[in-house]
């Protein structure tokens, strides 16, 4: 079993989740596959996806060297369901007690603690996810937030690892790489909620590869 600070690590050193949040259950395999197949390393699967746990399941199964986690993750019970259906990491979209104690405290923990990705959106919440137990802060939403103020927000918070998520594309992430942050989540400029053809799959490689490659020029 991997240990909390391996997949921290990988994650840091990954820089980029791909998030999967569509409207039918039938495209998350292929999905998976697409993105995995175009070099992500790391994903998550969010909640409001349907059959999220049983798709997080098959997903560890069959690709066993990525990182398979759960997003929007905003209950204790939503936490419980994620890790039991073997979520190596789950993502938060707002800062939460009772997620991030599931995530150190939960039964199927109880060896290896399961790393939390805090959403996070002022000052005063960034402390409160630390305080938490989140393992790195995700500043939601990033796009809406924008640079400068991410900037301000790491001024006190300079050894705090952060992942801007909400609004990040090819064309703004080497800014917000610039600016310090140390990766992005990736939604809707990299996986469409109704993606159902084979040119959406195809699609969904491709920009995968292209977001890889703008991440080895950094």
């Amino acid at each position: 079993m991997i240990g909390k600070q391996d997949i921290i690590d990988r994650i840091l050193a990954a820089k980029l989740i791909s998030i999967i949040r569509l409207k039918e259950q039938a495209a998350v395999e292929r999905t998976v596959h697409a993105l995995i197949a175009g070099g992500i390393q790391v994903l998550e699967i969010t909640t409001n996806t349907p059959g999220f746990a049983e798709e997080i399941e098959k997903a560890r199964e069959r690709h066993p060297n990525v990182l398979i986690g759960a997003g929007t993750i905003t209950t204790g019970a939503l936490a419980k369901q994620a890790l039991a259906s073997g979520a190596q990491f789950l993502v938060t979209p707002n800062t939460n007690k009772e997620v991030a104690v599931m995530g150190e405290n939960a039964e199927i923990c109880e060896t290896n603690g399961i790393p939390v990705l805090m959403g996070a959106m002022s000052p005063t919440e960034v402390a409160d996810a630390l305080a938490y137990g989140a393992d790195i802060i995700k500043l939601f939403p990033a796009g809406d937030l924008g640079i400068s103020y991410f900037k301000s927000l790491k001024g006190p918070f300079d050894s705090v690892p952060f992942f801007a998520v909400g609004g990040v594309n090819e064309s703004n992430m080497r800014d917000w790489f610039d600016a310090g942050i140390e990766g992005v989540g990736l939604g809707s400029s990299l996986v469409k909620s109704s993606v159902r053809t084979d040119a959406d799959f195809k699609r969904i490689s491709d920009l995968a590869k292209k977001f890889i490659s703008l991440l080895e020029d950094l």
